[in-house]
């Protein structure tokens, strides 16, 4: 801004400069007005919304010197060390009906409580976009709105959550960042499933089986119920203590707290989040609400009956009082309709519209992407996994503009399995007479996870994600796992303080993978998700020492894995000691830090003499299958190589040019081996771009071969000669010292021996 614009002098009518929005409110209801607007009231509530949105409009097209002299009351002076968080006028401001202007202010005028002048509140405002500066000019007409509201408000509680959001915009302001509100109150959604989803599951399963026509209109019914509750004017807590039972009232005052300043009030002051009631909210709330809403609704709707068309009045004052009633029945029993995982067949008309709108959507070939809700509140007693069998003949397209010079180049013809091949080699490996004989007892390379495994599908073991919290009531079983778990964790971990270890266990944003054995917890993992940042810190993670060496840690691991993947947070981070280090390369995570440091910089915990640690996770991998998977294919390829062998199996006379001096000859010379399918190094090396068939290798490649091996055969040889520990090897046992070594040794080995078939 130039010199001319800093010494230039405005003048600010009073309505602006005196913060009076009393035109602008949104009047929040009184405690006597607790129902839902009326038509009047709805009106009035609409108008006061447009108006909002004209005076910051208004604002917004303010001259800049304008718009700067309106931020330097919620600025904070930027003269170093000065505290002072905006500029007050030293000038008495003396309002008179006959003049809508105050005093002229000047960019040199003084604080009244720093005495610094007007521009020294503003410096740092220039530099910023227009764009930045009505963000901040619109915080400011919500802070003029809220502080109304609060004045005008004389239920206590609802003070309070005005007076915090006001404060809040207000260092928003000086601090120029967006709000965010955090807390105790939580973040939305609060409950799974969502009111709304819960309205859409009664009308599938209630109605669902009615014509098309019926199902329409009590779709519509759902609509308008919702319609409702986003629009409704909840009782207070004060007001609803005479009414009200007693052990309800401090979850509905969360709630009420909560709707509040996720959805009420961002209503008005667009700065804040906003979040429509029936999104965020779930069970609790809605059976808190339903009876007093039906009431008034209904009232409402009998007092406006002669404003509504025929068909509409039929609609609301016949069907809708049944659709209420039987909707209360699902509200207050225990209705699959609040299963999360409810799934209901839609009534046939819609498959139409379903499956047309999914053809437009999804692409040939492209995966069906299936969205889990991030960081659910509720706790975890069961993790089911069910992967998807698809089928093998369908193939993925290219897409059309992918460069040609990036796809990969298949020179031979690549040929499928059969179905019918894999299929009856999968039943082959499934049939319980397969393996005989000692792989039967005792499988080699048996996975870590096994036995847990095992011991899960007996119910020996069960496992859950459990966690203490401030808003919700907290089970007495989840209280003692949580003590147990801390027993485990401080015993297992001696180095880490006891308080240290109760203030992350008992954290509401901490929570905690339950190995639970015997209905006691004999391990578990301890972590924080950053949903935010896109990883989970792990925190802590032991079993009990005479647990150990049994697959547990492995499993829990595997568990914490697919937990996070339907959480849609693909990355790990930790702090591992020296011993933990092992065990956490055995889970795929690494010292190489492949998450951006800006990501998790300032979130996670640091600790001394500890290494960091990150594991990335594969959305497409089901991590406690995982191993069974890979056995499975691992034995359906040596199916296939006992098929191709027995197809191509031949018996050749054996090598004698051996005999005769020869000290090597190329590969492709042997008999059979092309028939193998086997490739030189040159074909391997080039991946078949080659073309044609290449001849031998020449005799010079495989002798040059054999002696680069041998000289670094040598050099390993010389230098486990020449170790300190290696003189029991070095010479042969003598005969005369041990003499009947050699009848127990049939076939000794030294360094001699070594150094001999080495030369050959």
């Amino acid at each position: 801004m130039s010199s001319e614009d800093i010494n230039r002098t405005a003048t600010i009518p009073t309505e602006e400069a005196g913060q009076s929005v009393s035109s602008t409110s949104a009047q929040p209801p009184s405690n006597g007005d607790v129902t839902s607007p009326r038509p009047s009231d709805q009106a009035s509530c609409q108008n006061n919304l447009q108006r909002i949105q004209q005076r910051k409009q208004h604002v917004f097209n303010w001259p800049q010197v304008k718009k700067l002299l309106k931020l330097a009351n919620y600025s904070a002076c930027q003269v170093e060390e000065c505290k002072c968080n905006g500029w007050k006028n030293s000038q008495q401001v003396v309002k008179s009906p006959k003049s809508d202007l105050q005093p002229i202010s000047n960019f040199s005028d003084p604080c009244r409580s720093c005495t610094h002048t007007l521009e020294s509140h503003i410096s740092h405002l220039p530099k910023q976009n227009d764009e930045e500066i009505n963000k901040l000019l619109g915080m400011v007409v919500d802070v003029d709105n809220i502080f109304m509201g609060m004045h005008r408000e004389k239920d206590p509680d609802t003070k309070k959550v005005y007076y915090y959001l006001f404060k809040l915009l207000r260092k928003c302001i000086l601090s120029m960042t967006k709000p965010v509100i955090e807390g105790p109150l939580g973040q939305p959604p609060f409950e799974r499933p969502s009111i709304a989803k819960a309205i859409t599951n009664f009308v599938l399963y209630k109605f669902g089986h009615l014509t098309q026509r019926e199902w329409q209109a009590m779709y519509d019914l759902a609509k308008i119920f919702l319609h409702c509750l986003n629009h409704w004017n909840f009782e207070t807590p004060s007001a609803r203590r005479t009414t009200g039972n007693d052990e309800e009232a401090p979850a509905y005052k969360i709630n009420y707290t909560r709707w509040l300043v996720f959805c009420h009030v961002p209503a008005f002051c667009d700065s804040l989040p906003h979040y429509d009631t029936t999104l965020v909210f779930g069970r609790t709330m809605l059976r808190a609400v339903f009876k007093s809403v039906c009431r008034q609704l209904m009232d409402k709707c009998h007092s406006e009956r002669d404003r509504m068309s025929p068909d509409k009045r039929v609609l609301v004052l016949t069907h809708f009082p049944k659709f209420l009633s039987m909707l209360e029945v699902e509200i207050y029993s225990d209705s699959p309709i609040w299963d999360p995982e409810f799934k209901q067949v839609p009534p046939p008309h819609l498959h139409v519209s379903t499956d047309s709108k999914s053809l437009l959507t999804r692409r040939t070939g492209e995966f069906e992407k299936v969205t889990v809700p991030p960081n659910d509140s509720s706790t975890y007693t069961t993790i089911n996994i069910s992967p998807g069998i698809k089928k093998l003949t369908e193939k993925r397209a290219h897409p059309e503009g992918r460069p040609e010079a990036k796809r990969r180049r298949v020179e031979d013809p690549f040929e499928d399995l059969a179905e019918d091949t894999v299929s009856e080699i999968i039943a082959t490996i499934n049939d319980p007479n397969y393996m005989c004989g000692p792989d039967a007892v005792f499988p080699p390379n048996v996975p870590r996870d096994e036995t847990a495994k095992l011991e899960e599908s007996r119910k020996i073991i069960e496992f859950h994600v459990i966690g203490n919290s401030l808003t919700q009531p907290v089970s007495k079983q989840t209280m003692l796992w949580l003590i147990g778990l801390h027993n485990v964790f401080s015993h297992q971990l001696p180095r880490m303080p006891k308080e240290y270890i109760s203030q992350l266990v008992f954290d509401p944003k901490h929570k905690t993978l339950a190995l639970i054995k015997d209905g006691r917890p004999i391990g578990g993992i301890c972590f924080r998700m950053f949903a935010t940042q896109g990883f989970t810190e792990i925190v802590f993670c032991a079993v009990t020492s005479q647990e150990q060496v049994k697959g547990y840690g492995t499993h829990l691991m595997n568990m914490l894995k697919d937990y996070h993947i339907k959480n849609n947070i693909l990355h790990f981070l930790t702090f591992a000691d020296e011993f933990a280090i092992g065990y956490f390369k055995k889970q795929g995570f690494s010292k190489d830090i492949k998450l951006a440091r800006v990501m998790y910089q300032g979130y996670i915990k640091d600790y001394e003499g500890a290494t960091l640690m990150h594991c990335e996770l594969n959305s497409k991998i089901v991590y406690t299958e995982f191993t069974a998977v890979i056995r499975k294919q691992k034995e359906i390829v040596k199916k296939l190589i006992q098929q191709r062998q027995q197809e191509i199996q031949k018996v050749h006379p054996g090598l004698t040019c051996f005999k005769e001096g020869v000290r090597g000859i190329p590969v492709e010379a042997i008999p059979g081996i092309r028939e193998t399918g086997w490739k030189s190094y040159a074909q391997t090396r080039t991946r078949g771009v080659a073309k044609g068939t290449p001849g031998p290798e020449p005799m010079e490649a495989c002798l040059d071969i054999t002696d680069s091996l041998y000289n670094a055969l040598k050099n390993v040889l010389n230098s486990v000669k020449n170790h300190s520990t290696a003189w029991p090897f070095l010479k042969p046992v003598d005969k005369n010292v041990v003499p009947d070594y050699y009848d127990h040794i049939k076939y000794p080995m030294g360094e001699c021996r070594i150094d001999y078939l080495a030369r050959w």
